[in-house]
């Protein structure tokens, strides 16, 4: 069974057992799935079903920060549910420490030393740790390993 089809049998079984938040939830993934779609003339494969949902993931990030920054903790709290959701069909998200481990491996190979190598780090830091890591927190590590050194 593709991602795909995964959201698709999700979906169906929270309308049967009325679980209004996580079908909305999931309909709003398939719409922005089959939009990507549409847009892009093609059927998505796993890859590309992964690829639409760290998108969806981050968006609620954002939009969790936005709305307690605006003081709406209710809009936060809908957000930070469907987040959840999302987050259930992403594999498991790597910790900080996690990230600076591979971090301070890459610096060492490549042998950089300062700030101006941060470009070759994260070049060569992004593909590992790609759907695993938020992008964010690994250019925040990276930013402050070269930092102390």
């Amino acid at each position: 069974m593709t991602l795909k089809e995964k959201v698709q049998q999700d979906r169906i079984a929270a309308m049967r057992a009325g679980d209004n938040a996580k079908r909305n939830a999931l309909g709003l993934l398939l719409a922005a799935i089959k939009q990507e779609e549409v847009d892009n003339q093609t059927t998505l494969d796993d890859e590309g079903v992964m690829a639409v949902l760290l998108k969806q993931a981050k968006q609620r990030r954002e939009s969790i920060t936005d709305y307690e920054k605006a003081g709406r903790p209710e809009m936060a709290a809908s957000e930070q549910a469907e987040l959840e959701i999302i987050e259930s069909y992403l594999p498991q998200q790597m910790g900080r420490a996690e990230v600076e481990a591979l971090a301070t491996e890459i610096i060492a190979e490549l042998g950089v030393t300062d700030a101006r190598g941060m470009g070759q780090v994260m070049g060569k830091l992004m593909p590992k740790v790609k759907g695993q890591a938020d992008g964010r927190l690994v250019n925040e590590v990276v930013r402050d390993l070269l930092k102390n050194q």
